[in-house]
């Protein structure tokens, strides 16, 4: 991709409906809580109603991997996107578990319903984020009236955690003087090719900030070691649901995605992506865009 001090040079090339997403800014918000706030991006319907759409980022990620795809999914429902705590704007915690993402998305669900009379939730999440959607929507029932996870490494609940290798940063955080020596250096993780170097160049950019030390990361890098997943769980949601995975996502080597489907056929329906890998939002936005609203019902 390329990189220079100027984003928008940088991703002229980008799509048209792209650029119009982008520039529709949602209202930012702040939940407050004792145990750190919680920022998140609102887009108001276009039209009334009483429908929202929750967008949950994975892991190292934050709410505006969402930008590009909240303004294409407004037209019937309100739309919102989360940073969880240590991510993105959201405040850094002393400890990280998957069930206190959990309650950060509950409690931002729950103050939308309130301040938009909000009847139906529909709650995507990718990655870390499908987690996180499928814990809420087995711990709240009477909240969640719809779900997708998004190409999420769901394992067995027998699965030997000690097996488990973290993914993340292999150092801790490091400080640039240079902005853009600290871009060159966004990878996804897990590693692949995106055709699609505007949208890299993008959440890139929005992966960053500037402190007194220099320009880092947003994310709070002890996160990666110290989250505790959600080993042993057994989602039992039961409003509808969908699991969406990339056709050449790491999900369909070996056995995980065979696994996933034999533990949750009965409570999702299971749809390939064609032509993508892990990170399906960036490799196939419209195609991802076109299948929540279809799946929600809010077309």
């Amino acid at each position: 991709m390329k990189i220079t001090t100027n984003l928008m040079n940088d991703i002229a090339h980008a799509p048209e409906w792209f650029h119009e997403a982008i520039n529709q800014k949602p209202q930012e918000k702040i939940l407050d809580h004792i145990d750190g706030n919680i920022s998140y991006a609102f887009w108001k319907a276009k039209t009334n109603s009483d429908s929202l759409i929750v967008l949950v980022h994975g892991t190292g990620a934050h709410k505006k991997w969402w930008y590009p795809v909240g303004p294409k999914l407004n037209h019937k429902a309100h739309v919102i996107a989360i940073d969880l705590p240590g991510m993105g704007d959201s405040d850094f915690r002393e400890k990280y578990k998957v069930e206190d993402f959990g309650s950060c998305v509950t409690n931002v669900i729950k103050a939308e319903k309130v301040n938009h009379n909000i009847n139906y939730v529909y709650l995507v999440g990718h990655s870390l984020g499908g987690h996180v959607a499928g814990y809420v929507g087995t711990e709240e029932k009477d909240l969640i009236d719809g779900l997708m996870i998004v190409d999420t490494f769901i394992r067995p609940p027998n699965y030997d955690n000690s097996e488990h290798k973290k993914n993340g940063p292999l150092r801790m955080i490091k400080f640039y003087e240079d902005k853009e020596k600290l871009l060159q250096r966004f990878r996804l993780m897990p590693k692949q090719d995106c055709e699609n170097d505007w949208y890299l160049r993008y959440i890139a950019e929005h992966s960053i900030k500037h402190t007194e030390d220099g320009w880092r990361w947003k994310f709070d890098d002890r996160m990666f070691t110290g989250l505790e997943r959600l080993f042993g769980y057994k989602f039992s949601f039961e409003c509808p649901a969908s699991f969406v995975h990339g056709e050449n996502s790491l999900l369909t080597s070996g056995k995980l995605l065979e696994n996933a489907k034999l533990a949750y056929s009965d409570r999702m329906k299971f749809i390939n992506m064609p032509g993508s890998a892990h990170h399906v939002p960036l490799d196939k936005p419209n195609e991802l865009i076109d299948l929540i609203l279809t799946e929600s019902g809010l077309l």
